[in-house]
């Protein structure tokens, strides 16, 4: 779990990182109620992202049922963090700020995206987030979305 390092410093090791693989799982499993709803709810593509690595990595990824066109966006995809709706809301979540952040062709030309961070899990960077092929109203989204990330954050504890 631990290593020590030439200068004596303490290191994480690689089986904590075995160990955090083998939790993902979990967060996403706790995830999808709340992402269901919110895809439907939206009419988007909703996900958690969370922080792997200094990225946002996509968790877990789900799609609106009764629309005719949608993101499809995959579990795993990776983007830094200070590009993009879900990078960025963890980036705010980090100074406090849980409002509902927006963008517009940050990570994919034509997509936009609106998220929120997931606060009050314990060791937990993450945010939730949908995007869409057309421009999303981020008063009627926001609150969607921040319910959501509520949702998770009962659902994580």
């Amino acid at each position: 779990m631990l290593r020590r390092d030439g200068d004596g410093r303490l290191r994480l090791g690689a089986g904590l990182l075995h160990l955090a693989r083998r939790a993902q799982p979990l967060l996403a499993e706790g995830a999808l109620p709340a992402l269901r709803r919110l895809a439907e709810q939206a009419g988007a593509t909703a996900h958690l992202t969370v922080v792997e690595g200094g990225e946002g990595v996509a968790l877990a990824v789900v799609e609106p049922s009764w629309t005719s066109f949608h993101v499809a966006y995959r579990a795993g995809a990776r983007h830094p963090l200070d590009r993009g709706a879900a990078g960025r809301a963890i980036l705010a979540g980090r100074a406090g700020d849980a409002a509902p952040v927006s963008s517009s062709g940050e990570l994919q030309a034509g997509a936009y995206g609106v998220a929120a961070p997931v606060l009050g899990v314990p060791g937990l960077e993450a945010s939730v987030g949908v995007v869409a092929l057309a421009p999303l109203d981020v008063d009627k989204i926001g609150p969607q979305v921040l319910a959501a990330a509520t949702a998770i954050t009962s659902a994580l504890r």
